[in-house]
């Protein structure tokens, strides 16, 4: 929006200017009344405040979620105001504006730019917004301890005249996202503590709900509703839209938790009613994982098998978000060491010149030393490349396999399955597909922790490969589902390796520090005849038939006949 010079009762606009920044989160509507007179009635601005007001319209902009707009405008304050200030300010929210729109690449990279500027940057006013957003860009992209560092460097950081209520709620926010925060936390407490005092109700909200979701993991949903009831009143009048998303799937689980059925579909579906249709992430996943149970609890087949369908699609899709954040993140820090290397290479490079410039007049001597120093410095940049390299296919082996299990993540798996069967078509060869699913990995996680529920996973993938051929394809989809993709064997065969697997799992003992774990997995297969060599349809019929299997009760293999009906092998 222009700004029209001429008569003005706003006396003082570079104060009015910042009063309006302090109220952008706390009072949101009066922050736009502020922006709405301060451009009509057009006060005579400075430079520096016409780029103060630039700041706030973008920052607007992209609060009303025009992201484009809002990026060409913090790129030209970057690039053009001149005030270290407002650039560390704009190059905050541009990481934030960057992570929204999924272009992680560019926003790690303009990350690693920053942090490499930091020691440099000394003044409180550049440094704390600085501190800030990159510990929320680190625990965006899932390095909690480097987060909380950023978190504590801001919180000692904290200029005159600002709240400690932005640090300390995202160092709330790392340690949550790192599954190291509790409902009696301290962290978290003094969080809310300062957001309250601080009379900012979005970040506020944010750290109250995340203590509802905490309350729900260990198992007290009516401390969980009790505190939904006190903050809705705000969440309605912020109208921020993760909160009312949240909040409604927070009271799903809680209502789900007591038992009562009816109230926790009718949340879990206005949270349907709300989201958006590009929405992915864990809010979701929640939303549908509710509507399954209910529905499943109240026998309703169909709908149940509809909305776990949706739910194993969107846990599909966050498990793919946050491995496509981790790939962005490594492959930022790759290009970061490289550009560092090969910065280092030119400067020694350059180093080198100047001293072959110096030795010209000596004699044999010199020259002989002028030749070692280029023999050294030949070995270095031999051993420089060759540690990218080894970096490079390291990162290209790990960017195929699931970081837990070590074998092939959801992309990886889908991607060879495809062109195997492909292969197998054209000879005519026989497949199967087989789907597994383990029975209640969420209870053995809510009970004995995440830990032992890795431990469990990984025992589940080491007995899967002890029973299978090198030529078989085996893969993580996400969370404690698998697939086996078995060429040239019949449905027979399948059906025997399944049960194998499926008699080798129940069969498995974990006692760890004491405690004594036993775990057992469902089994959906699908072979060519007659799912045909389409990918797709074979995943249908397995999961088809893995949803037969734990409806029937858990812990067995159901197959197709060949004739369209389905066939159960018990436990």
């Amino acid at each position: 929006m222009p700004v029209v010079h001429g008569a003005t009762s706003i006396a003082h606009p570079g104060e009015f200017l910042d009063q309006a920044e302090r109220l952008r989160t706390k009072d949101h509507p009066q922050f736009l009344q502020m922006l709405e007179r301060i451009h009509r009635e057009g006060p005579q601005l400075s430079e520096a405040e016409q780029w103060h007001l630039r700041y706030l319209d973008a920052w607007e902009t992209m609060f009303e979620g025009n992201y484009l707009k809002s990026e060409a405008a913090f790129h030209q304050i970057i690039e053009q105001s001149g005030d270290p200030v407002l650039i560390a300010k704009a190059s905050g929210l541009l990481l934030s504006n960057l992570s929204i729109n999924r272009r992680y690449e560019e926003a790690f990279a303009l990350a690693n730019r920053l942090a490499s500027n930091l020691s440099a940057i000394k003044n409180p006013q550049v440094r704390f917004p600085l501190l800030t957003n990159l510990s929320q860009m680190l625990d965006f992209a899932g390095q909690t301890d480097l987060a909380v560092q950023y978190a504590l460097m801001a919180q000692e950081a904290i200029p005159a005249g600002e709240s400690p209520c932005r640090p300390l709620a995202a160092e709330a926010a790392a340690l949550y996202n790192g599954k190291r925060l509790t409902s009696a936390s301290p962290e978290l407490q003094r969080a809310i503590d300062a957001c309250l005092a601080d009379h900012d109700p979005v970040l506020a909200n944010s750290m109250r709900l995340m203590l509802g979701s905490l309350y729900i993991d260990e198992g007290h949903p009516e401390q969980a509703l009790a505190l939904l009831d006190r903050v809705a009143p705000s969440v309605r009048s912020n109208h921020y839209y993760p909160h009312m998303l949240s909040s409604r799937v927070e009271r799903a689980q809680a209502y789900l938790k007591l038992g009562h059925v009816s109230e926790a579909k009718k949340a879990a579906l206005e949270a349907l009613a709300i989201s958006q249709p590009d929405d992915t992430g864990e809010w979701l996943t929640d939303d549908y994982q509710v509507l399954y149970q209910v529905e499943k609890q109240q026998g309703h087949d169909a709908a149940a098998l509809a909305y776990y369908e949706h739910y194993s699609s969107q846990e599909k899709s966050h498990l793919d978000d946050l491995r496509t954040k981790a790939l962005a993140y490594d492959m930022a820090e790759q290009h970061f060491l490289v550009q560092k290397m090969q910065a280092e290479r030119l400067s020694k490079q350059n180093s080198i010149l100047k001293l072959q410039q110096s030795l010209t007049t000596k004699a044999i001597e010199s020259g002989r030393l002028s030749i070692a120093l280029l023999l050294v410095v030949l070995i270095s940049v031999v051993f420089w490349l060759l540690r990218i390299k080894r970096s490079q296919l390291r990162f290209k082996q790990l960017s195929c396999l699931d970081g837990l299990t070590g074998i092939s993540h959801h992309q990886h798996f889908i991607g060879e399955a495809q062109g195997a069967l492909q292969l197998l078509e054209k000879r005519g060869g026989s497949a199967c597909l087989i789907a597994i699913d383990l029975d209640h990995f969420k209870q053995i996680n809510d009970t004995h922790g995440h830990a032992l529920g890795d431990t469990v996973l990984r025992r589940t993938v080491a007995i899967c490969q002890q029973q299978l051929r090198r030529s078989d394809l085996f893969g993580r989809l996400g969370g404690e589902e698998f697939c086996i993709l078995l060429l040239d064997c019949d449905r027979d065969q399948g059906i025997a390796l399944a049960e194998s697997i499926r008699m080798a799992i129940e069969a498995t003992l974990l006692d760890i520090d004491g405690v004594v774990v036993t775990f057992s997995a469902s089994f959906g297969l699908a072979s060519i005849n007659p799912s045909g060599y389409d990918l797709h349809r074979l995943c249908r019929d397995a999961d088809a038939a893995l949803y037969k299997a734990k409806r029937n009760g858990r812990n067995r293999v159901v197959a197709d006949t060949g004739n369209g009906s389905l066939a159960t092998a018990l436990a």
